[in-house]
């Protein structure tokens, strides 16, 4: 009898010739905000390019960012970590008052001629782990991190983990956007938070790995983000514990890759082709309005909850206040009079026709 496959295998396998896509920790972010999402739980464990799939499906993703403003943001980075982060330290030292008497850089994009990711993540591990038995080393560049994602591991790389200020690492988020007269748009603080949150939930793993405290990973993280639309920079730090327990919380309840896995036909994948829409159809999806902003499948997944007359569509406050009633033709009905609803949905469909009723009686 032939042994059980690896989850790796079995994930491969799924993947077929599909397109490829590396986790980061905006896609990690935007996972946490629908965790009951089979579909785009099992997209994400197997590495597949949502975008790709959303095209082959008729369903092109309509966001993202603009290459003006990824050129941008990878300019601004480069500024702040010139020459050894010079700039990054001054705002370490001059602005948030931090204590770093000496300075000990690592760039860890590479190892030796090796970029891959186990390979840059062990050599991070090691680095870590000697900085935190001597107490030297203060700046890691593009260090490597690792993070379990149901079931699945994924790799993180954010963009500086800062060391030994105050006992603690820190971890370093760099963004173009503007901050003026020390206030930013509040969206893309909260962005830059949960994200924040996912390399600080990363870090804590590698330290757990190396048989440390995950305390001597801060809660804080450092924002260094441009001053008053120049190219000039400005840091603050962000409180994350509202952030990390939020999303430790809902990578938890993510269901097992496994059971997921189940959810397939044999021999299914997402290579494109005329199989694709039939596997994607095979496992569902957890569709709702905010999706629209966050998830590349959103397009299709909504025209499918359409299609099935879903309730899904009306936002999930409309779902919980329905309470159960899972399609539009039911709740219609019970609204109209047109069906006798069970003792579990009486007091529902007194609601939905009194609404009704007033509904009607507005329209004249």
């Amino acid at each position: 009898m032939p042994a059980e496959k690896s989850l790796t295998a079995r994930l491969d396998e799924l993947r077929g010739a599909a397109a490829t896509s590396r986790h980061n920790a905006r896609t990690i972010a935007a996972l946490t905000a629908n965790p009951g999402c089979a579909r785009r739980a099992l997209l994400d464990a197997a590495a597949v390019d949502k975008t790709e799939v959303a095209r082959e499906l008729g369903f092109p993703a309509q966001f993202g960012q603009s290459p003006f403003a990824i050129t941008r943001g990878n300019a601004f980075e480069a500024m702040v970590k010139a020459h050894g982060c010079a700039e990054l330290l001054r705002l370490l030292r001059e602005e948030l008052e931090l204590t770093i008497p000496e300075v000990g850089y690592h760039d860890l994009a590479t190892v030796g001629d090796n970029a891959t990711n186990s390979i840059r993540y062990q050599r991070t591990k090691q680095l870590l782990g000697q900085a935190l038995a001597s107490g030297q080393g203060t700046l890691f560049d593009h260090p490597m991190l690792r993070l379990e994602i149901a079931g699945a591991p994924a790799y993180l790389e954010p963009d500086v983990v800062a060391l030994q200020i105050g006992g603690k690492f820190y971890v370093v988020e760099i963004k173009s956007f503007a901050v003026v007269d020390g206030r930013a748009d509040p969206a893309q603080v909260a962005s830059a938070a949960r994200q924040s949150a996912v390399y600080v939930l990363a870090m804590r793993e590698l330290l757990r790995e190396l048989g440390r405290s995950p305390d001597d990973v801060a809660y804080q993280a450092i924002l260094v983000a441009a001053r008053d639309f120049t190219n000039r920079p400005v840091a603050a730090m962000l409180d994350l514990r509202k952030q990390l327990a939020v999303i430790g919380r809902q990578l938890s309840r993510l269901t097992s890759v496994d059971t997921l896995l189940d959810l397939v036909p044999p021999g299914a994948s997402f290579t494109p082709g005329e199989g694709l829409r039939d596997t994607v159809a095979a496992i569902p999806p957890r569709y709702a309005p905010e999706c629209m902003s966050s998830c590349e499948l959103a397009f299709s997944c909504r025209s499918e909850a359409r299609d099935n007359g879903s309730v899904d569509t009306l936002g999930r406050g409309v779902c919980d206040d329905l309470g159960g009633i899972d399609n539009l033709d039911t709740v219609l009905g019970l609204a109209e009079g047109a069906l006798t609803p069970g003792p579990e949905h009486a007091d529902i469909a007194e609601t939905l026709r009194r609404a009704h009723a007033l509904r009607l009686e507005v329209a004249r």
